[in-house]
């Protein structure tokens, strides 16, 4: 094996370089260097054939190497699952506590059963669950609150039962845990008005519905009749109301949008989903058009660099064609993954995205 320093070029004064040439343990976890020849990343200290400098690429983070296109050495993928293991059970074991706890626990109390320091709890927590402690801790009172109304609880004993310690911060809280009022919800959305109407685009049939706070979804496909149901089915209980004239303009401006997604769309939108999902829909709304992400991309944009398949997942839950741009999501290497609206609908979306594009 060839580690012979002497060998190489040393006037590249990087400080990084320089602890590779040493191949300096100290230097492990601050950053990891890609072979551009090979595709291949490894921390600075790995024993293996010194590259030449102008094949090796640095990255902060083993995440940043993954979204470029570059995979874990061997044993940098062996270390790795074994910490991943280690600190998947460590956060599992918190969720327990969270999930079983009357009142959330504090970020010390957890950082503090854990043996970690809050801060570094804090970004483990994070990157595995895509949320913070107190974000999964929301999540979790939200998904106990539905559970409770849907049950047929009222809404104060689902509140409590939730573990909100007044009514006020619940009902703070309601309308982006549900959507819509407490009562609304307990009664599936019967009191909500939604206005939808079906149509044809390039793209096949569509549908766009509007709640009062906004579209609340634009669904693609080839069965306008399947559409229909999938909205029913969103909103089993609401009042669903179509055909009306006025509805039909906001329609056409929708489709002159899918048409032209570049132009924008000046609408408000009443986007639902969990917290999670809402900041990777926030993430994907600020890709502008003509350009795409990975999905280790978006993960690393929103600070949960492992969170890959949850946000793919995210991705899949979007009820906004378009609108939220999960089409400008693709795979590492560029090819285009599932969509929930086909992906032939996605590579046209694309195609009339690019600048060049007929």
């Amino acid at each position: 094996m060839d580690t012979d320093p002497s060998r190489f070029p040393v006037a590249d004064d990087d400080p990084r370089w320089q602890a590779l040439l040493r191949r300096d343990p100290a230097a492990d976890g601050r950053f990891v260097y890609g072979v551009r020849t090979t595709r291949v990343y490894a921390r600075p200290s790995a024993a293996t054939r010194l590259p030449r400098r102008e094949n090796v690429e640095f990255f902060d983070t083993p995440a940043q190497a993954e979204a470029a296109g570059y995979r874990p050495s061997r044993r940098v993928a062996a270390d790795r699952s074994a910490i991943d293991a280690q600190w998947a059970s460590t956060v599992a074991a918190a969720c327990r506590w969270i999930e079983a706890a009357e009142q959330p626990p504090s970020l010390q109390a957890l950082a503090d059963r854990a043996g970690l320091s809050p801060w570094h709890f804090h970004r483990v927590f994070k990157a595995l669950t895509g949320l913070t402690p107190r974000g999964y801790a929301e999540a979790r009172r939200a998904r106990a609150v539905r559970e409770g109304l849907e049950e047929g609880a009222t809404v104060t004993d689902a509140l409590y039962a939730a573990g909100f310690a007044s009514s006020g911060r619940f009902y703070e809280a309601s309308d982006g845990m549900l959507g819509m009022t407490p009562s609304a919800y307990r009664a599936g959305g019967r009191d909500a008005v939604i206005h939808f109407a079906l149509g044809e685009c390039a793209l096949g049939a569509i549908l766009v519905a509007r709640s009062e706070r906004g579209v609340c979804a634009i669904l693609l496909g080839d069965d306008p009749e399947a559409l229909l149901r999938e909205l029913q089915d969103s909103f089993p209980r609401a009042d669903l109301r179509g055909g009306e004239a006025d509805f039909e303009r906001l329609v056409a401006q929708v489709v002159g949008f899918v048409e032209a997604p570049a132009l924008g769309l000046a609408l408000p939108l009443d986007i639902r989903g969990t917290a999670f999902q809402q900041r990777v829909w926030q993430a994907l709304r600020e890709i502008p058009a003509g350009r795409t992400l990975s999905y280790a991309e978006v993960a690393a944009c929103i600070g949960s660099p492992r969170a890959v398949r949850a946000v793919a997942q995210a991705c899949g839950a979007n009820r906004l064609a378009v609108a939220i741009p999960c089409h400008r999501v693709v795979r590492s290497d560029g090819g285009l993954s599932g969509y929930r609206w086909g992906v032939e609908r996605k590579r046209l979306l694309l195609e009339r995205e690019t600048p060049d594009a007929p």
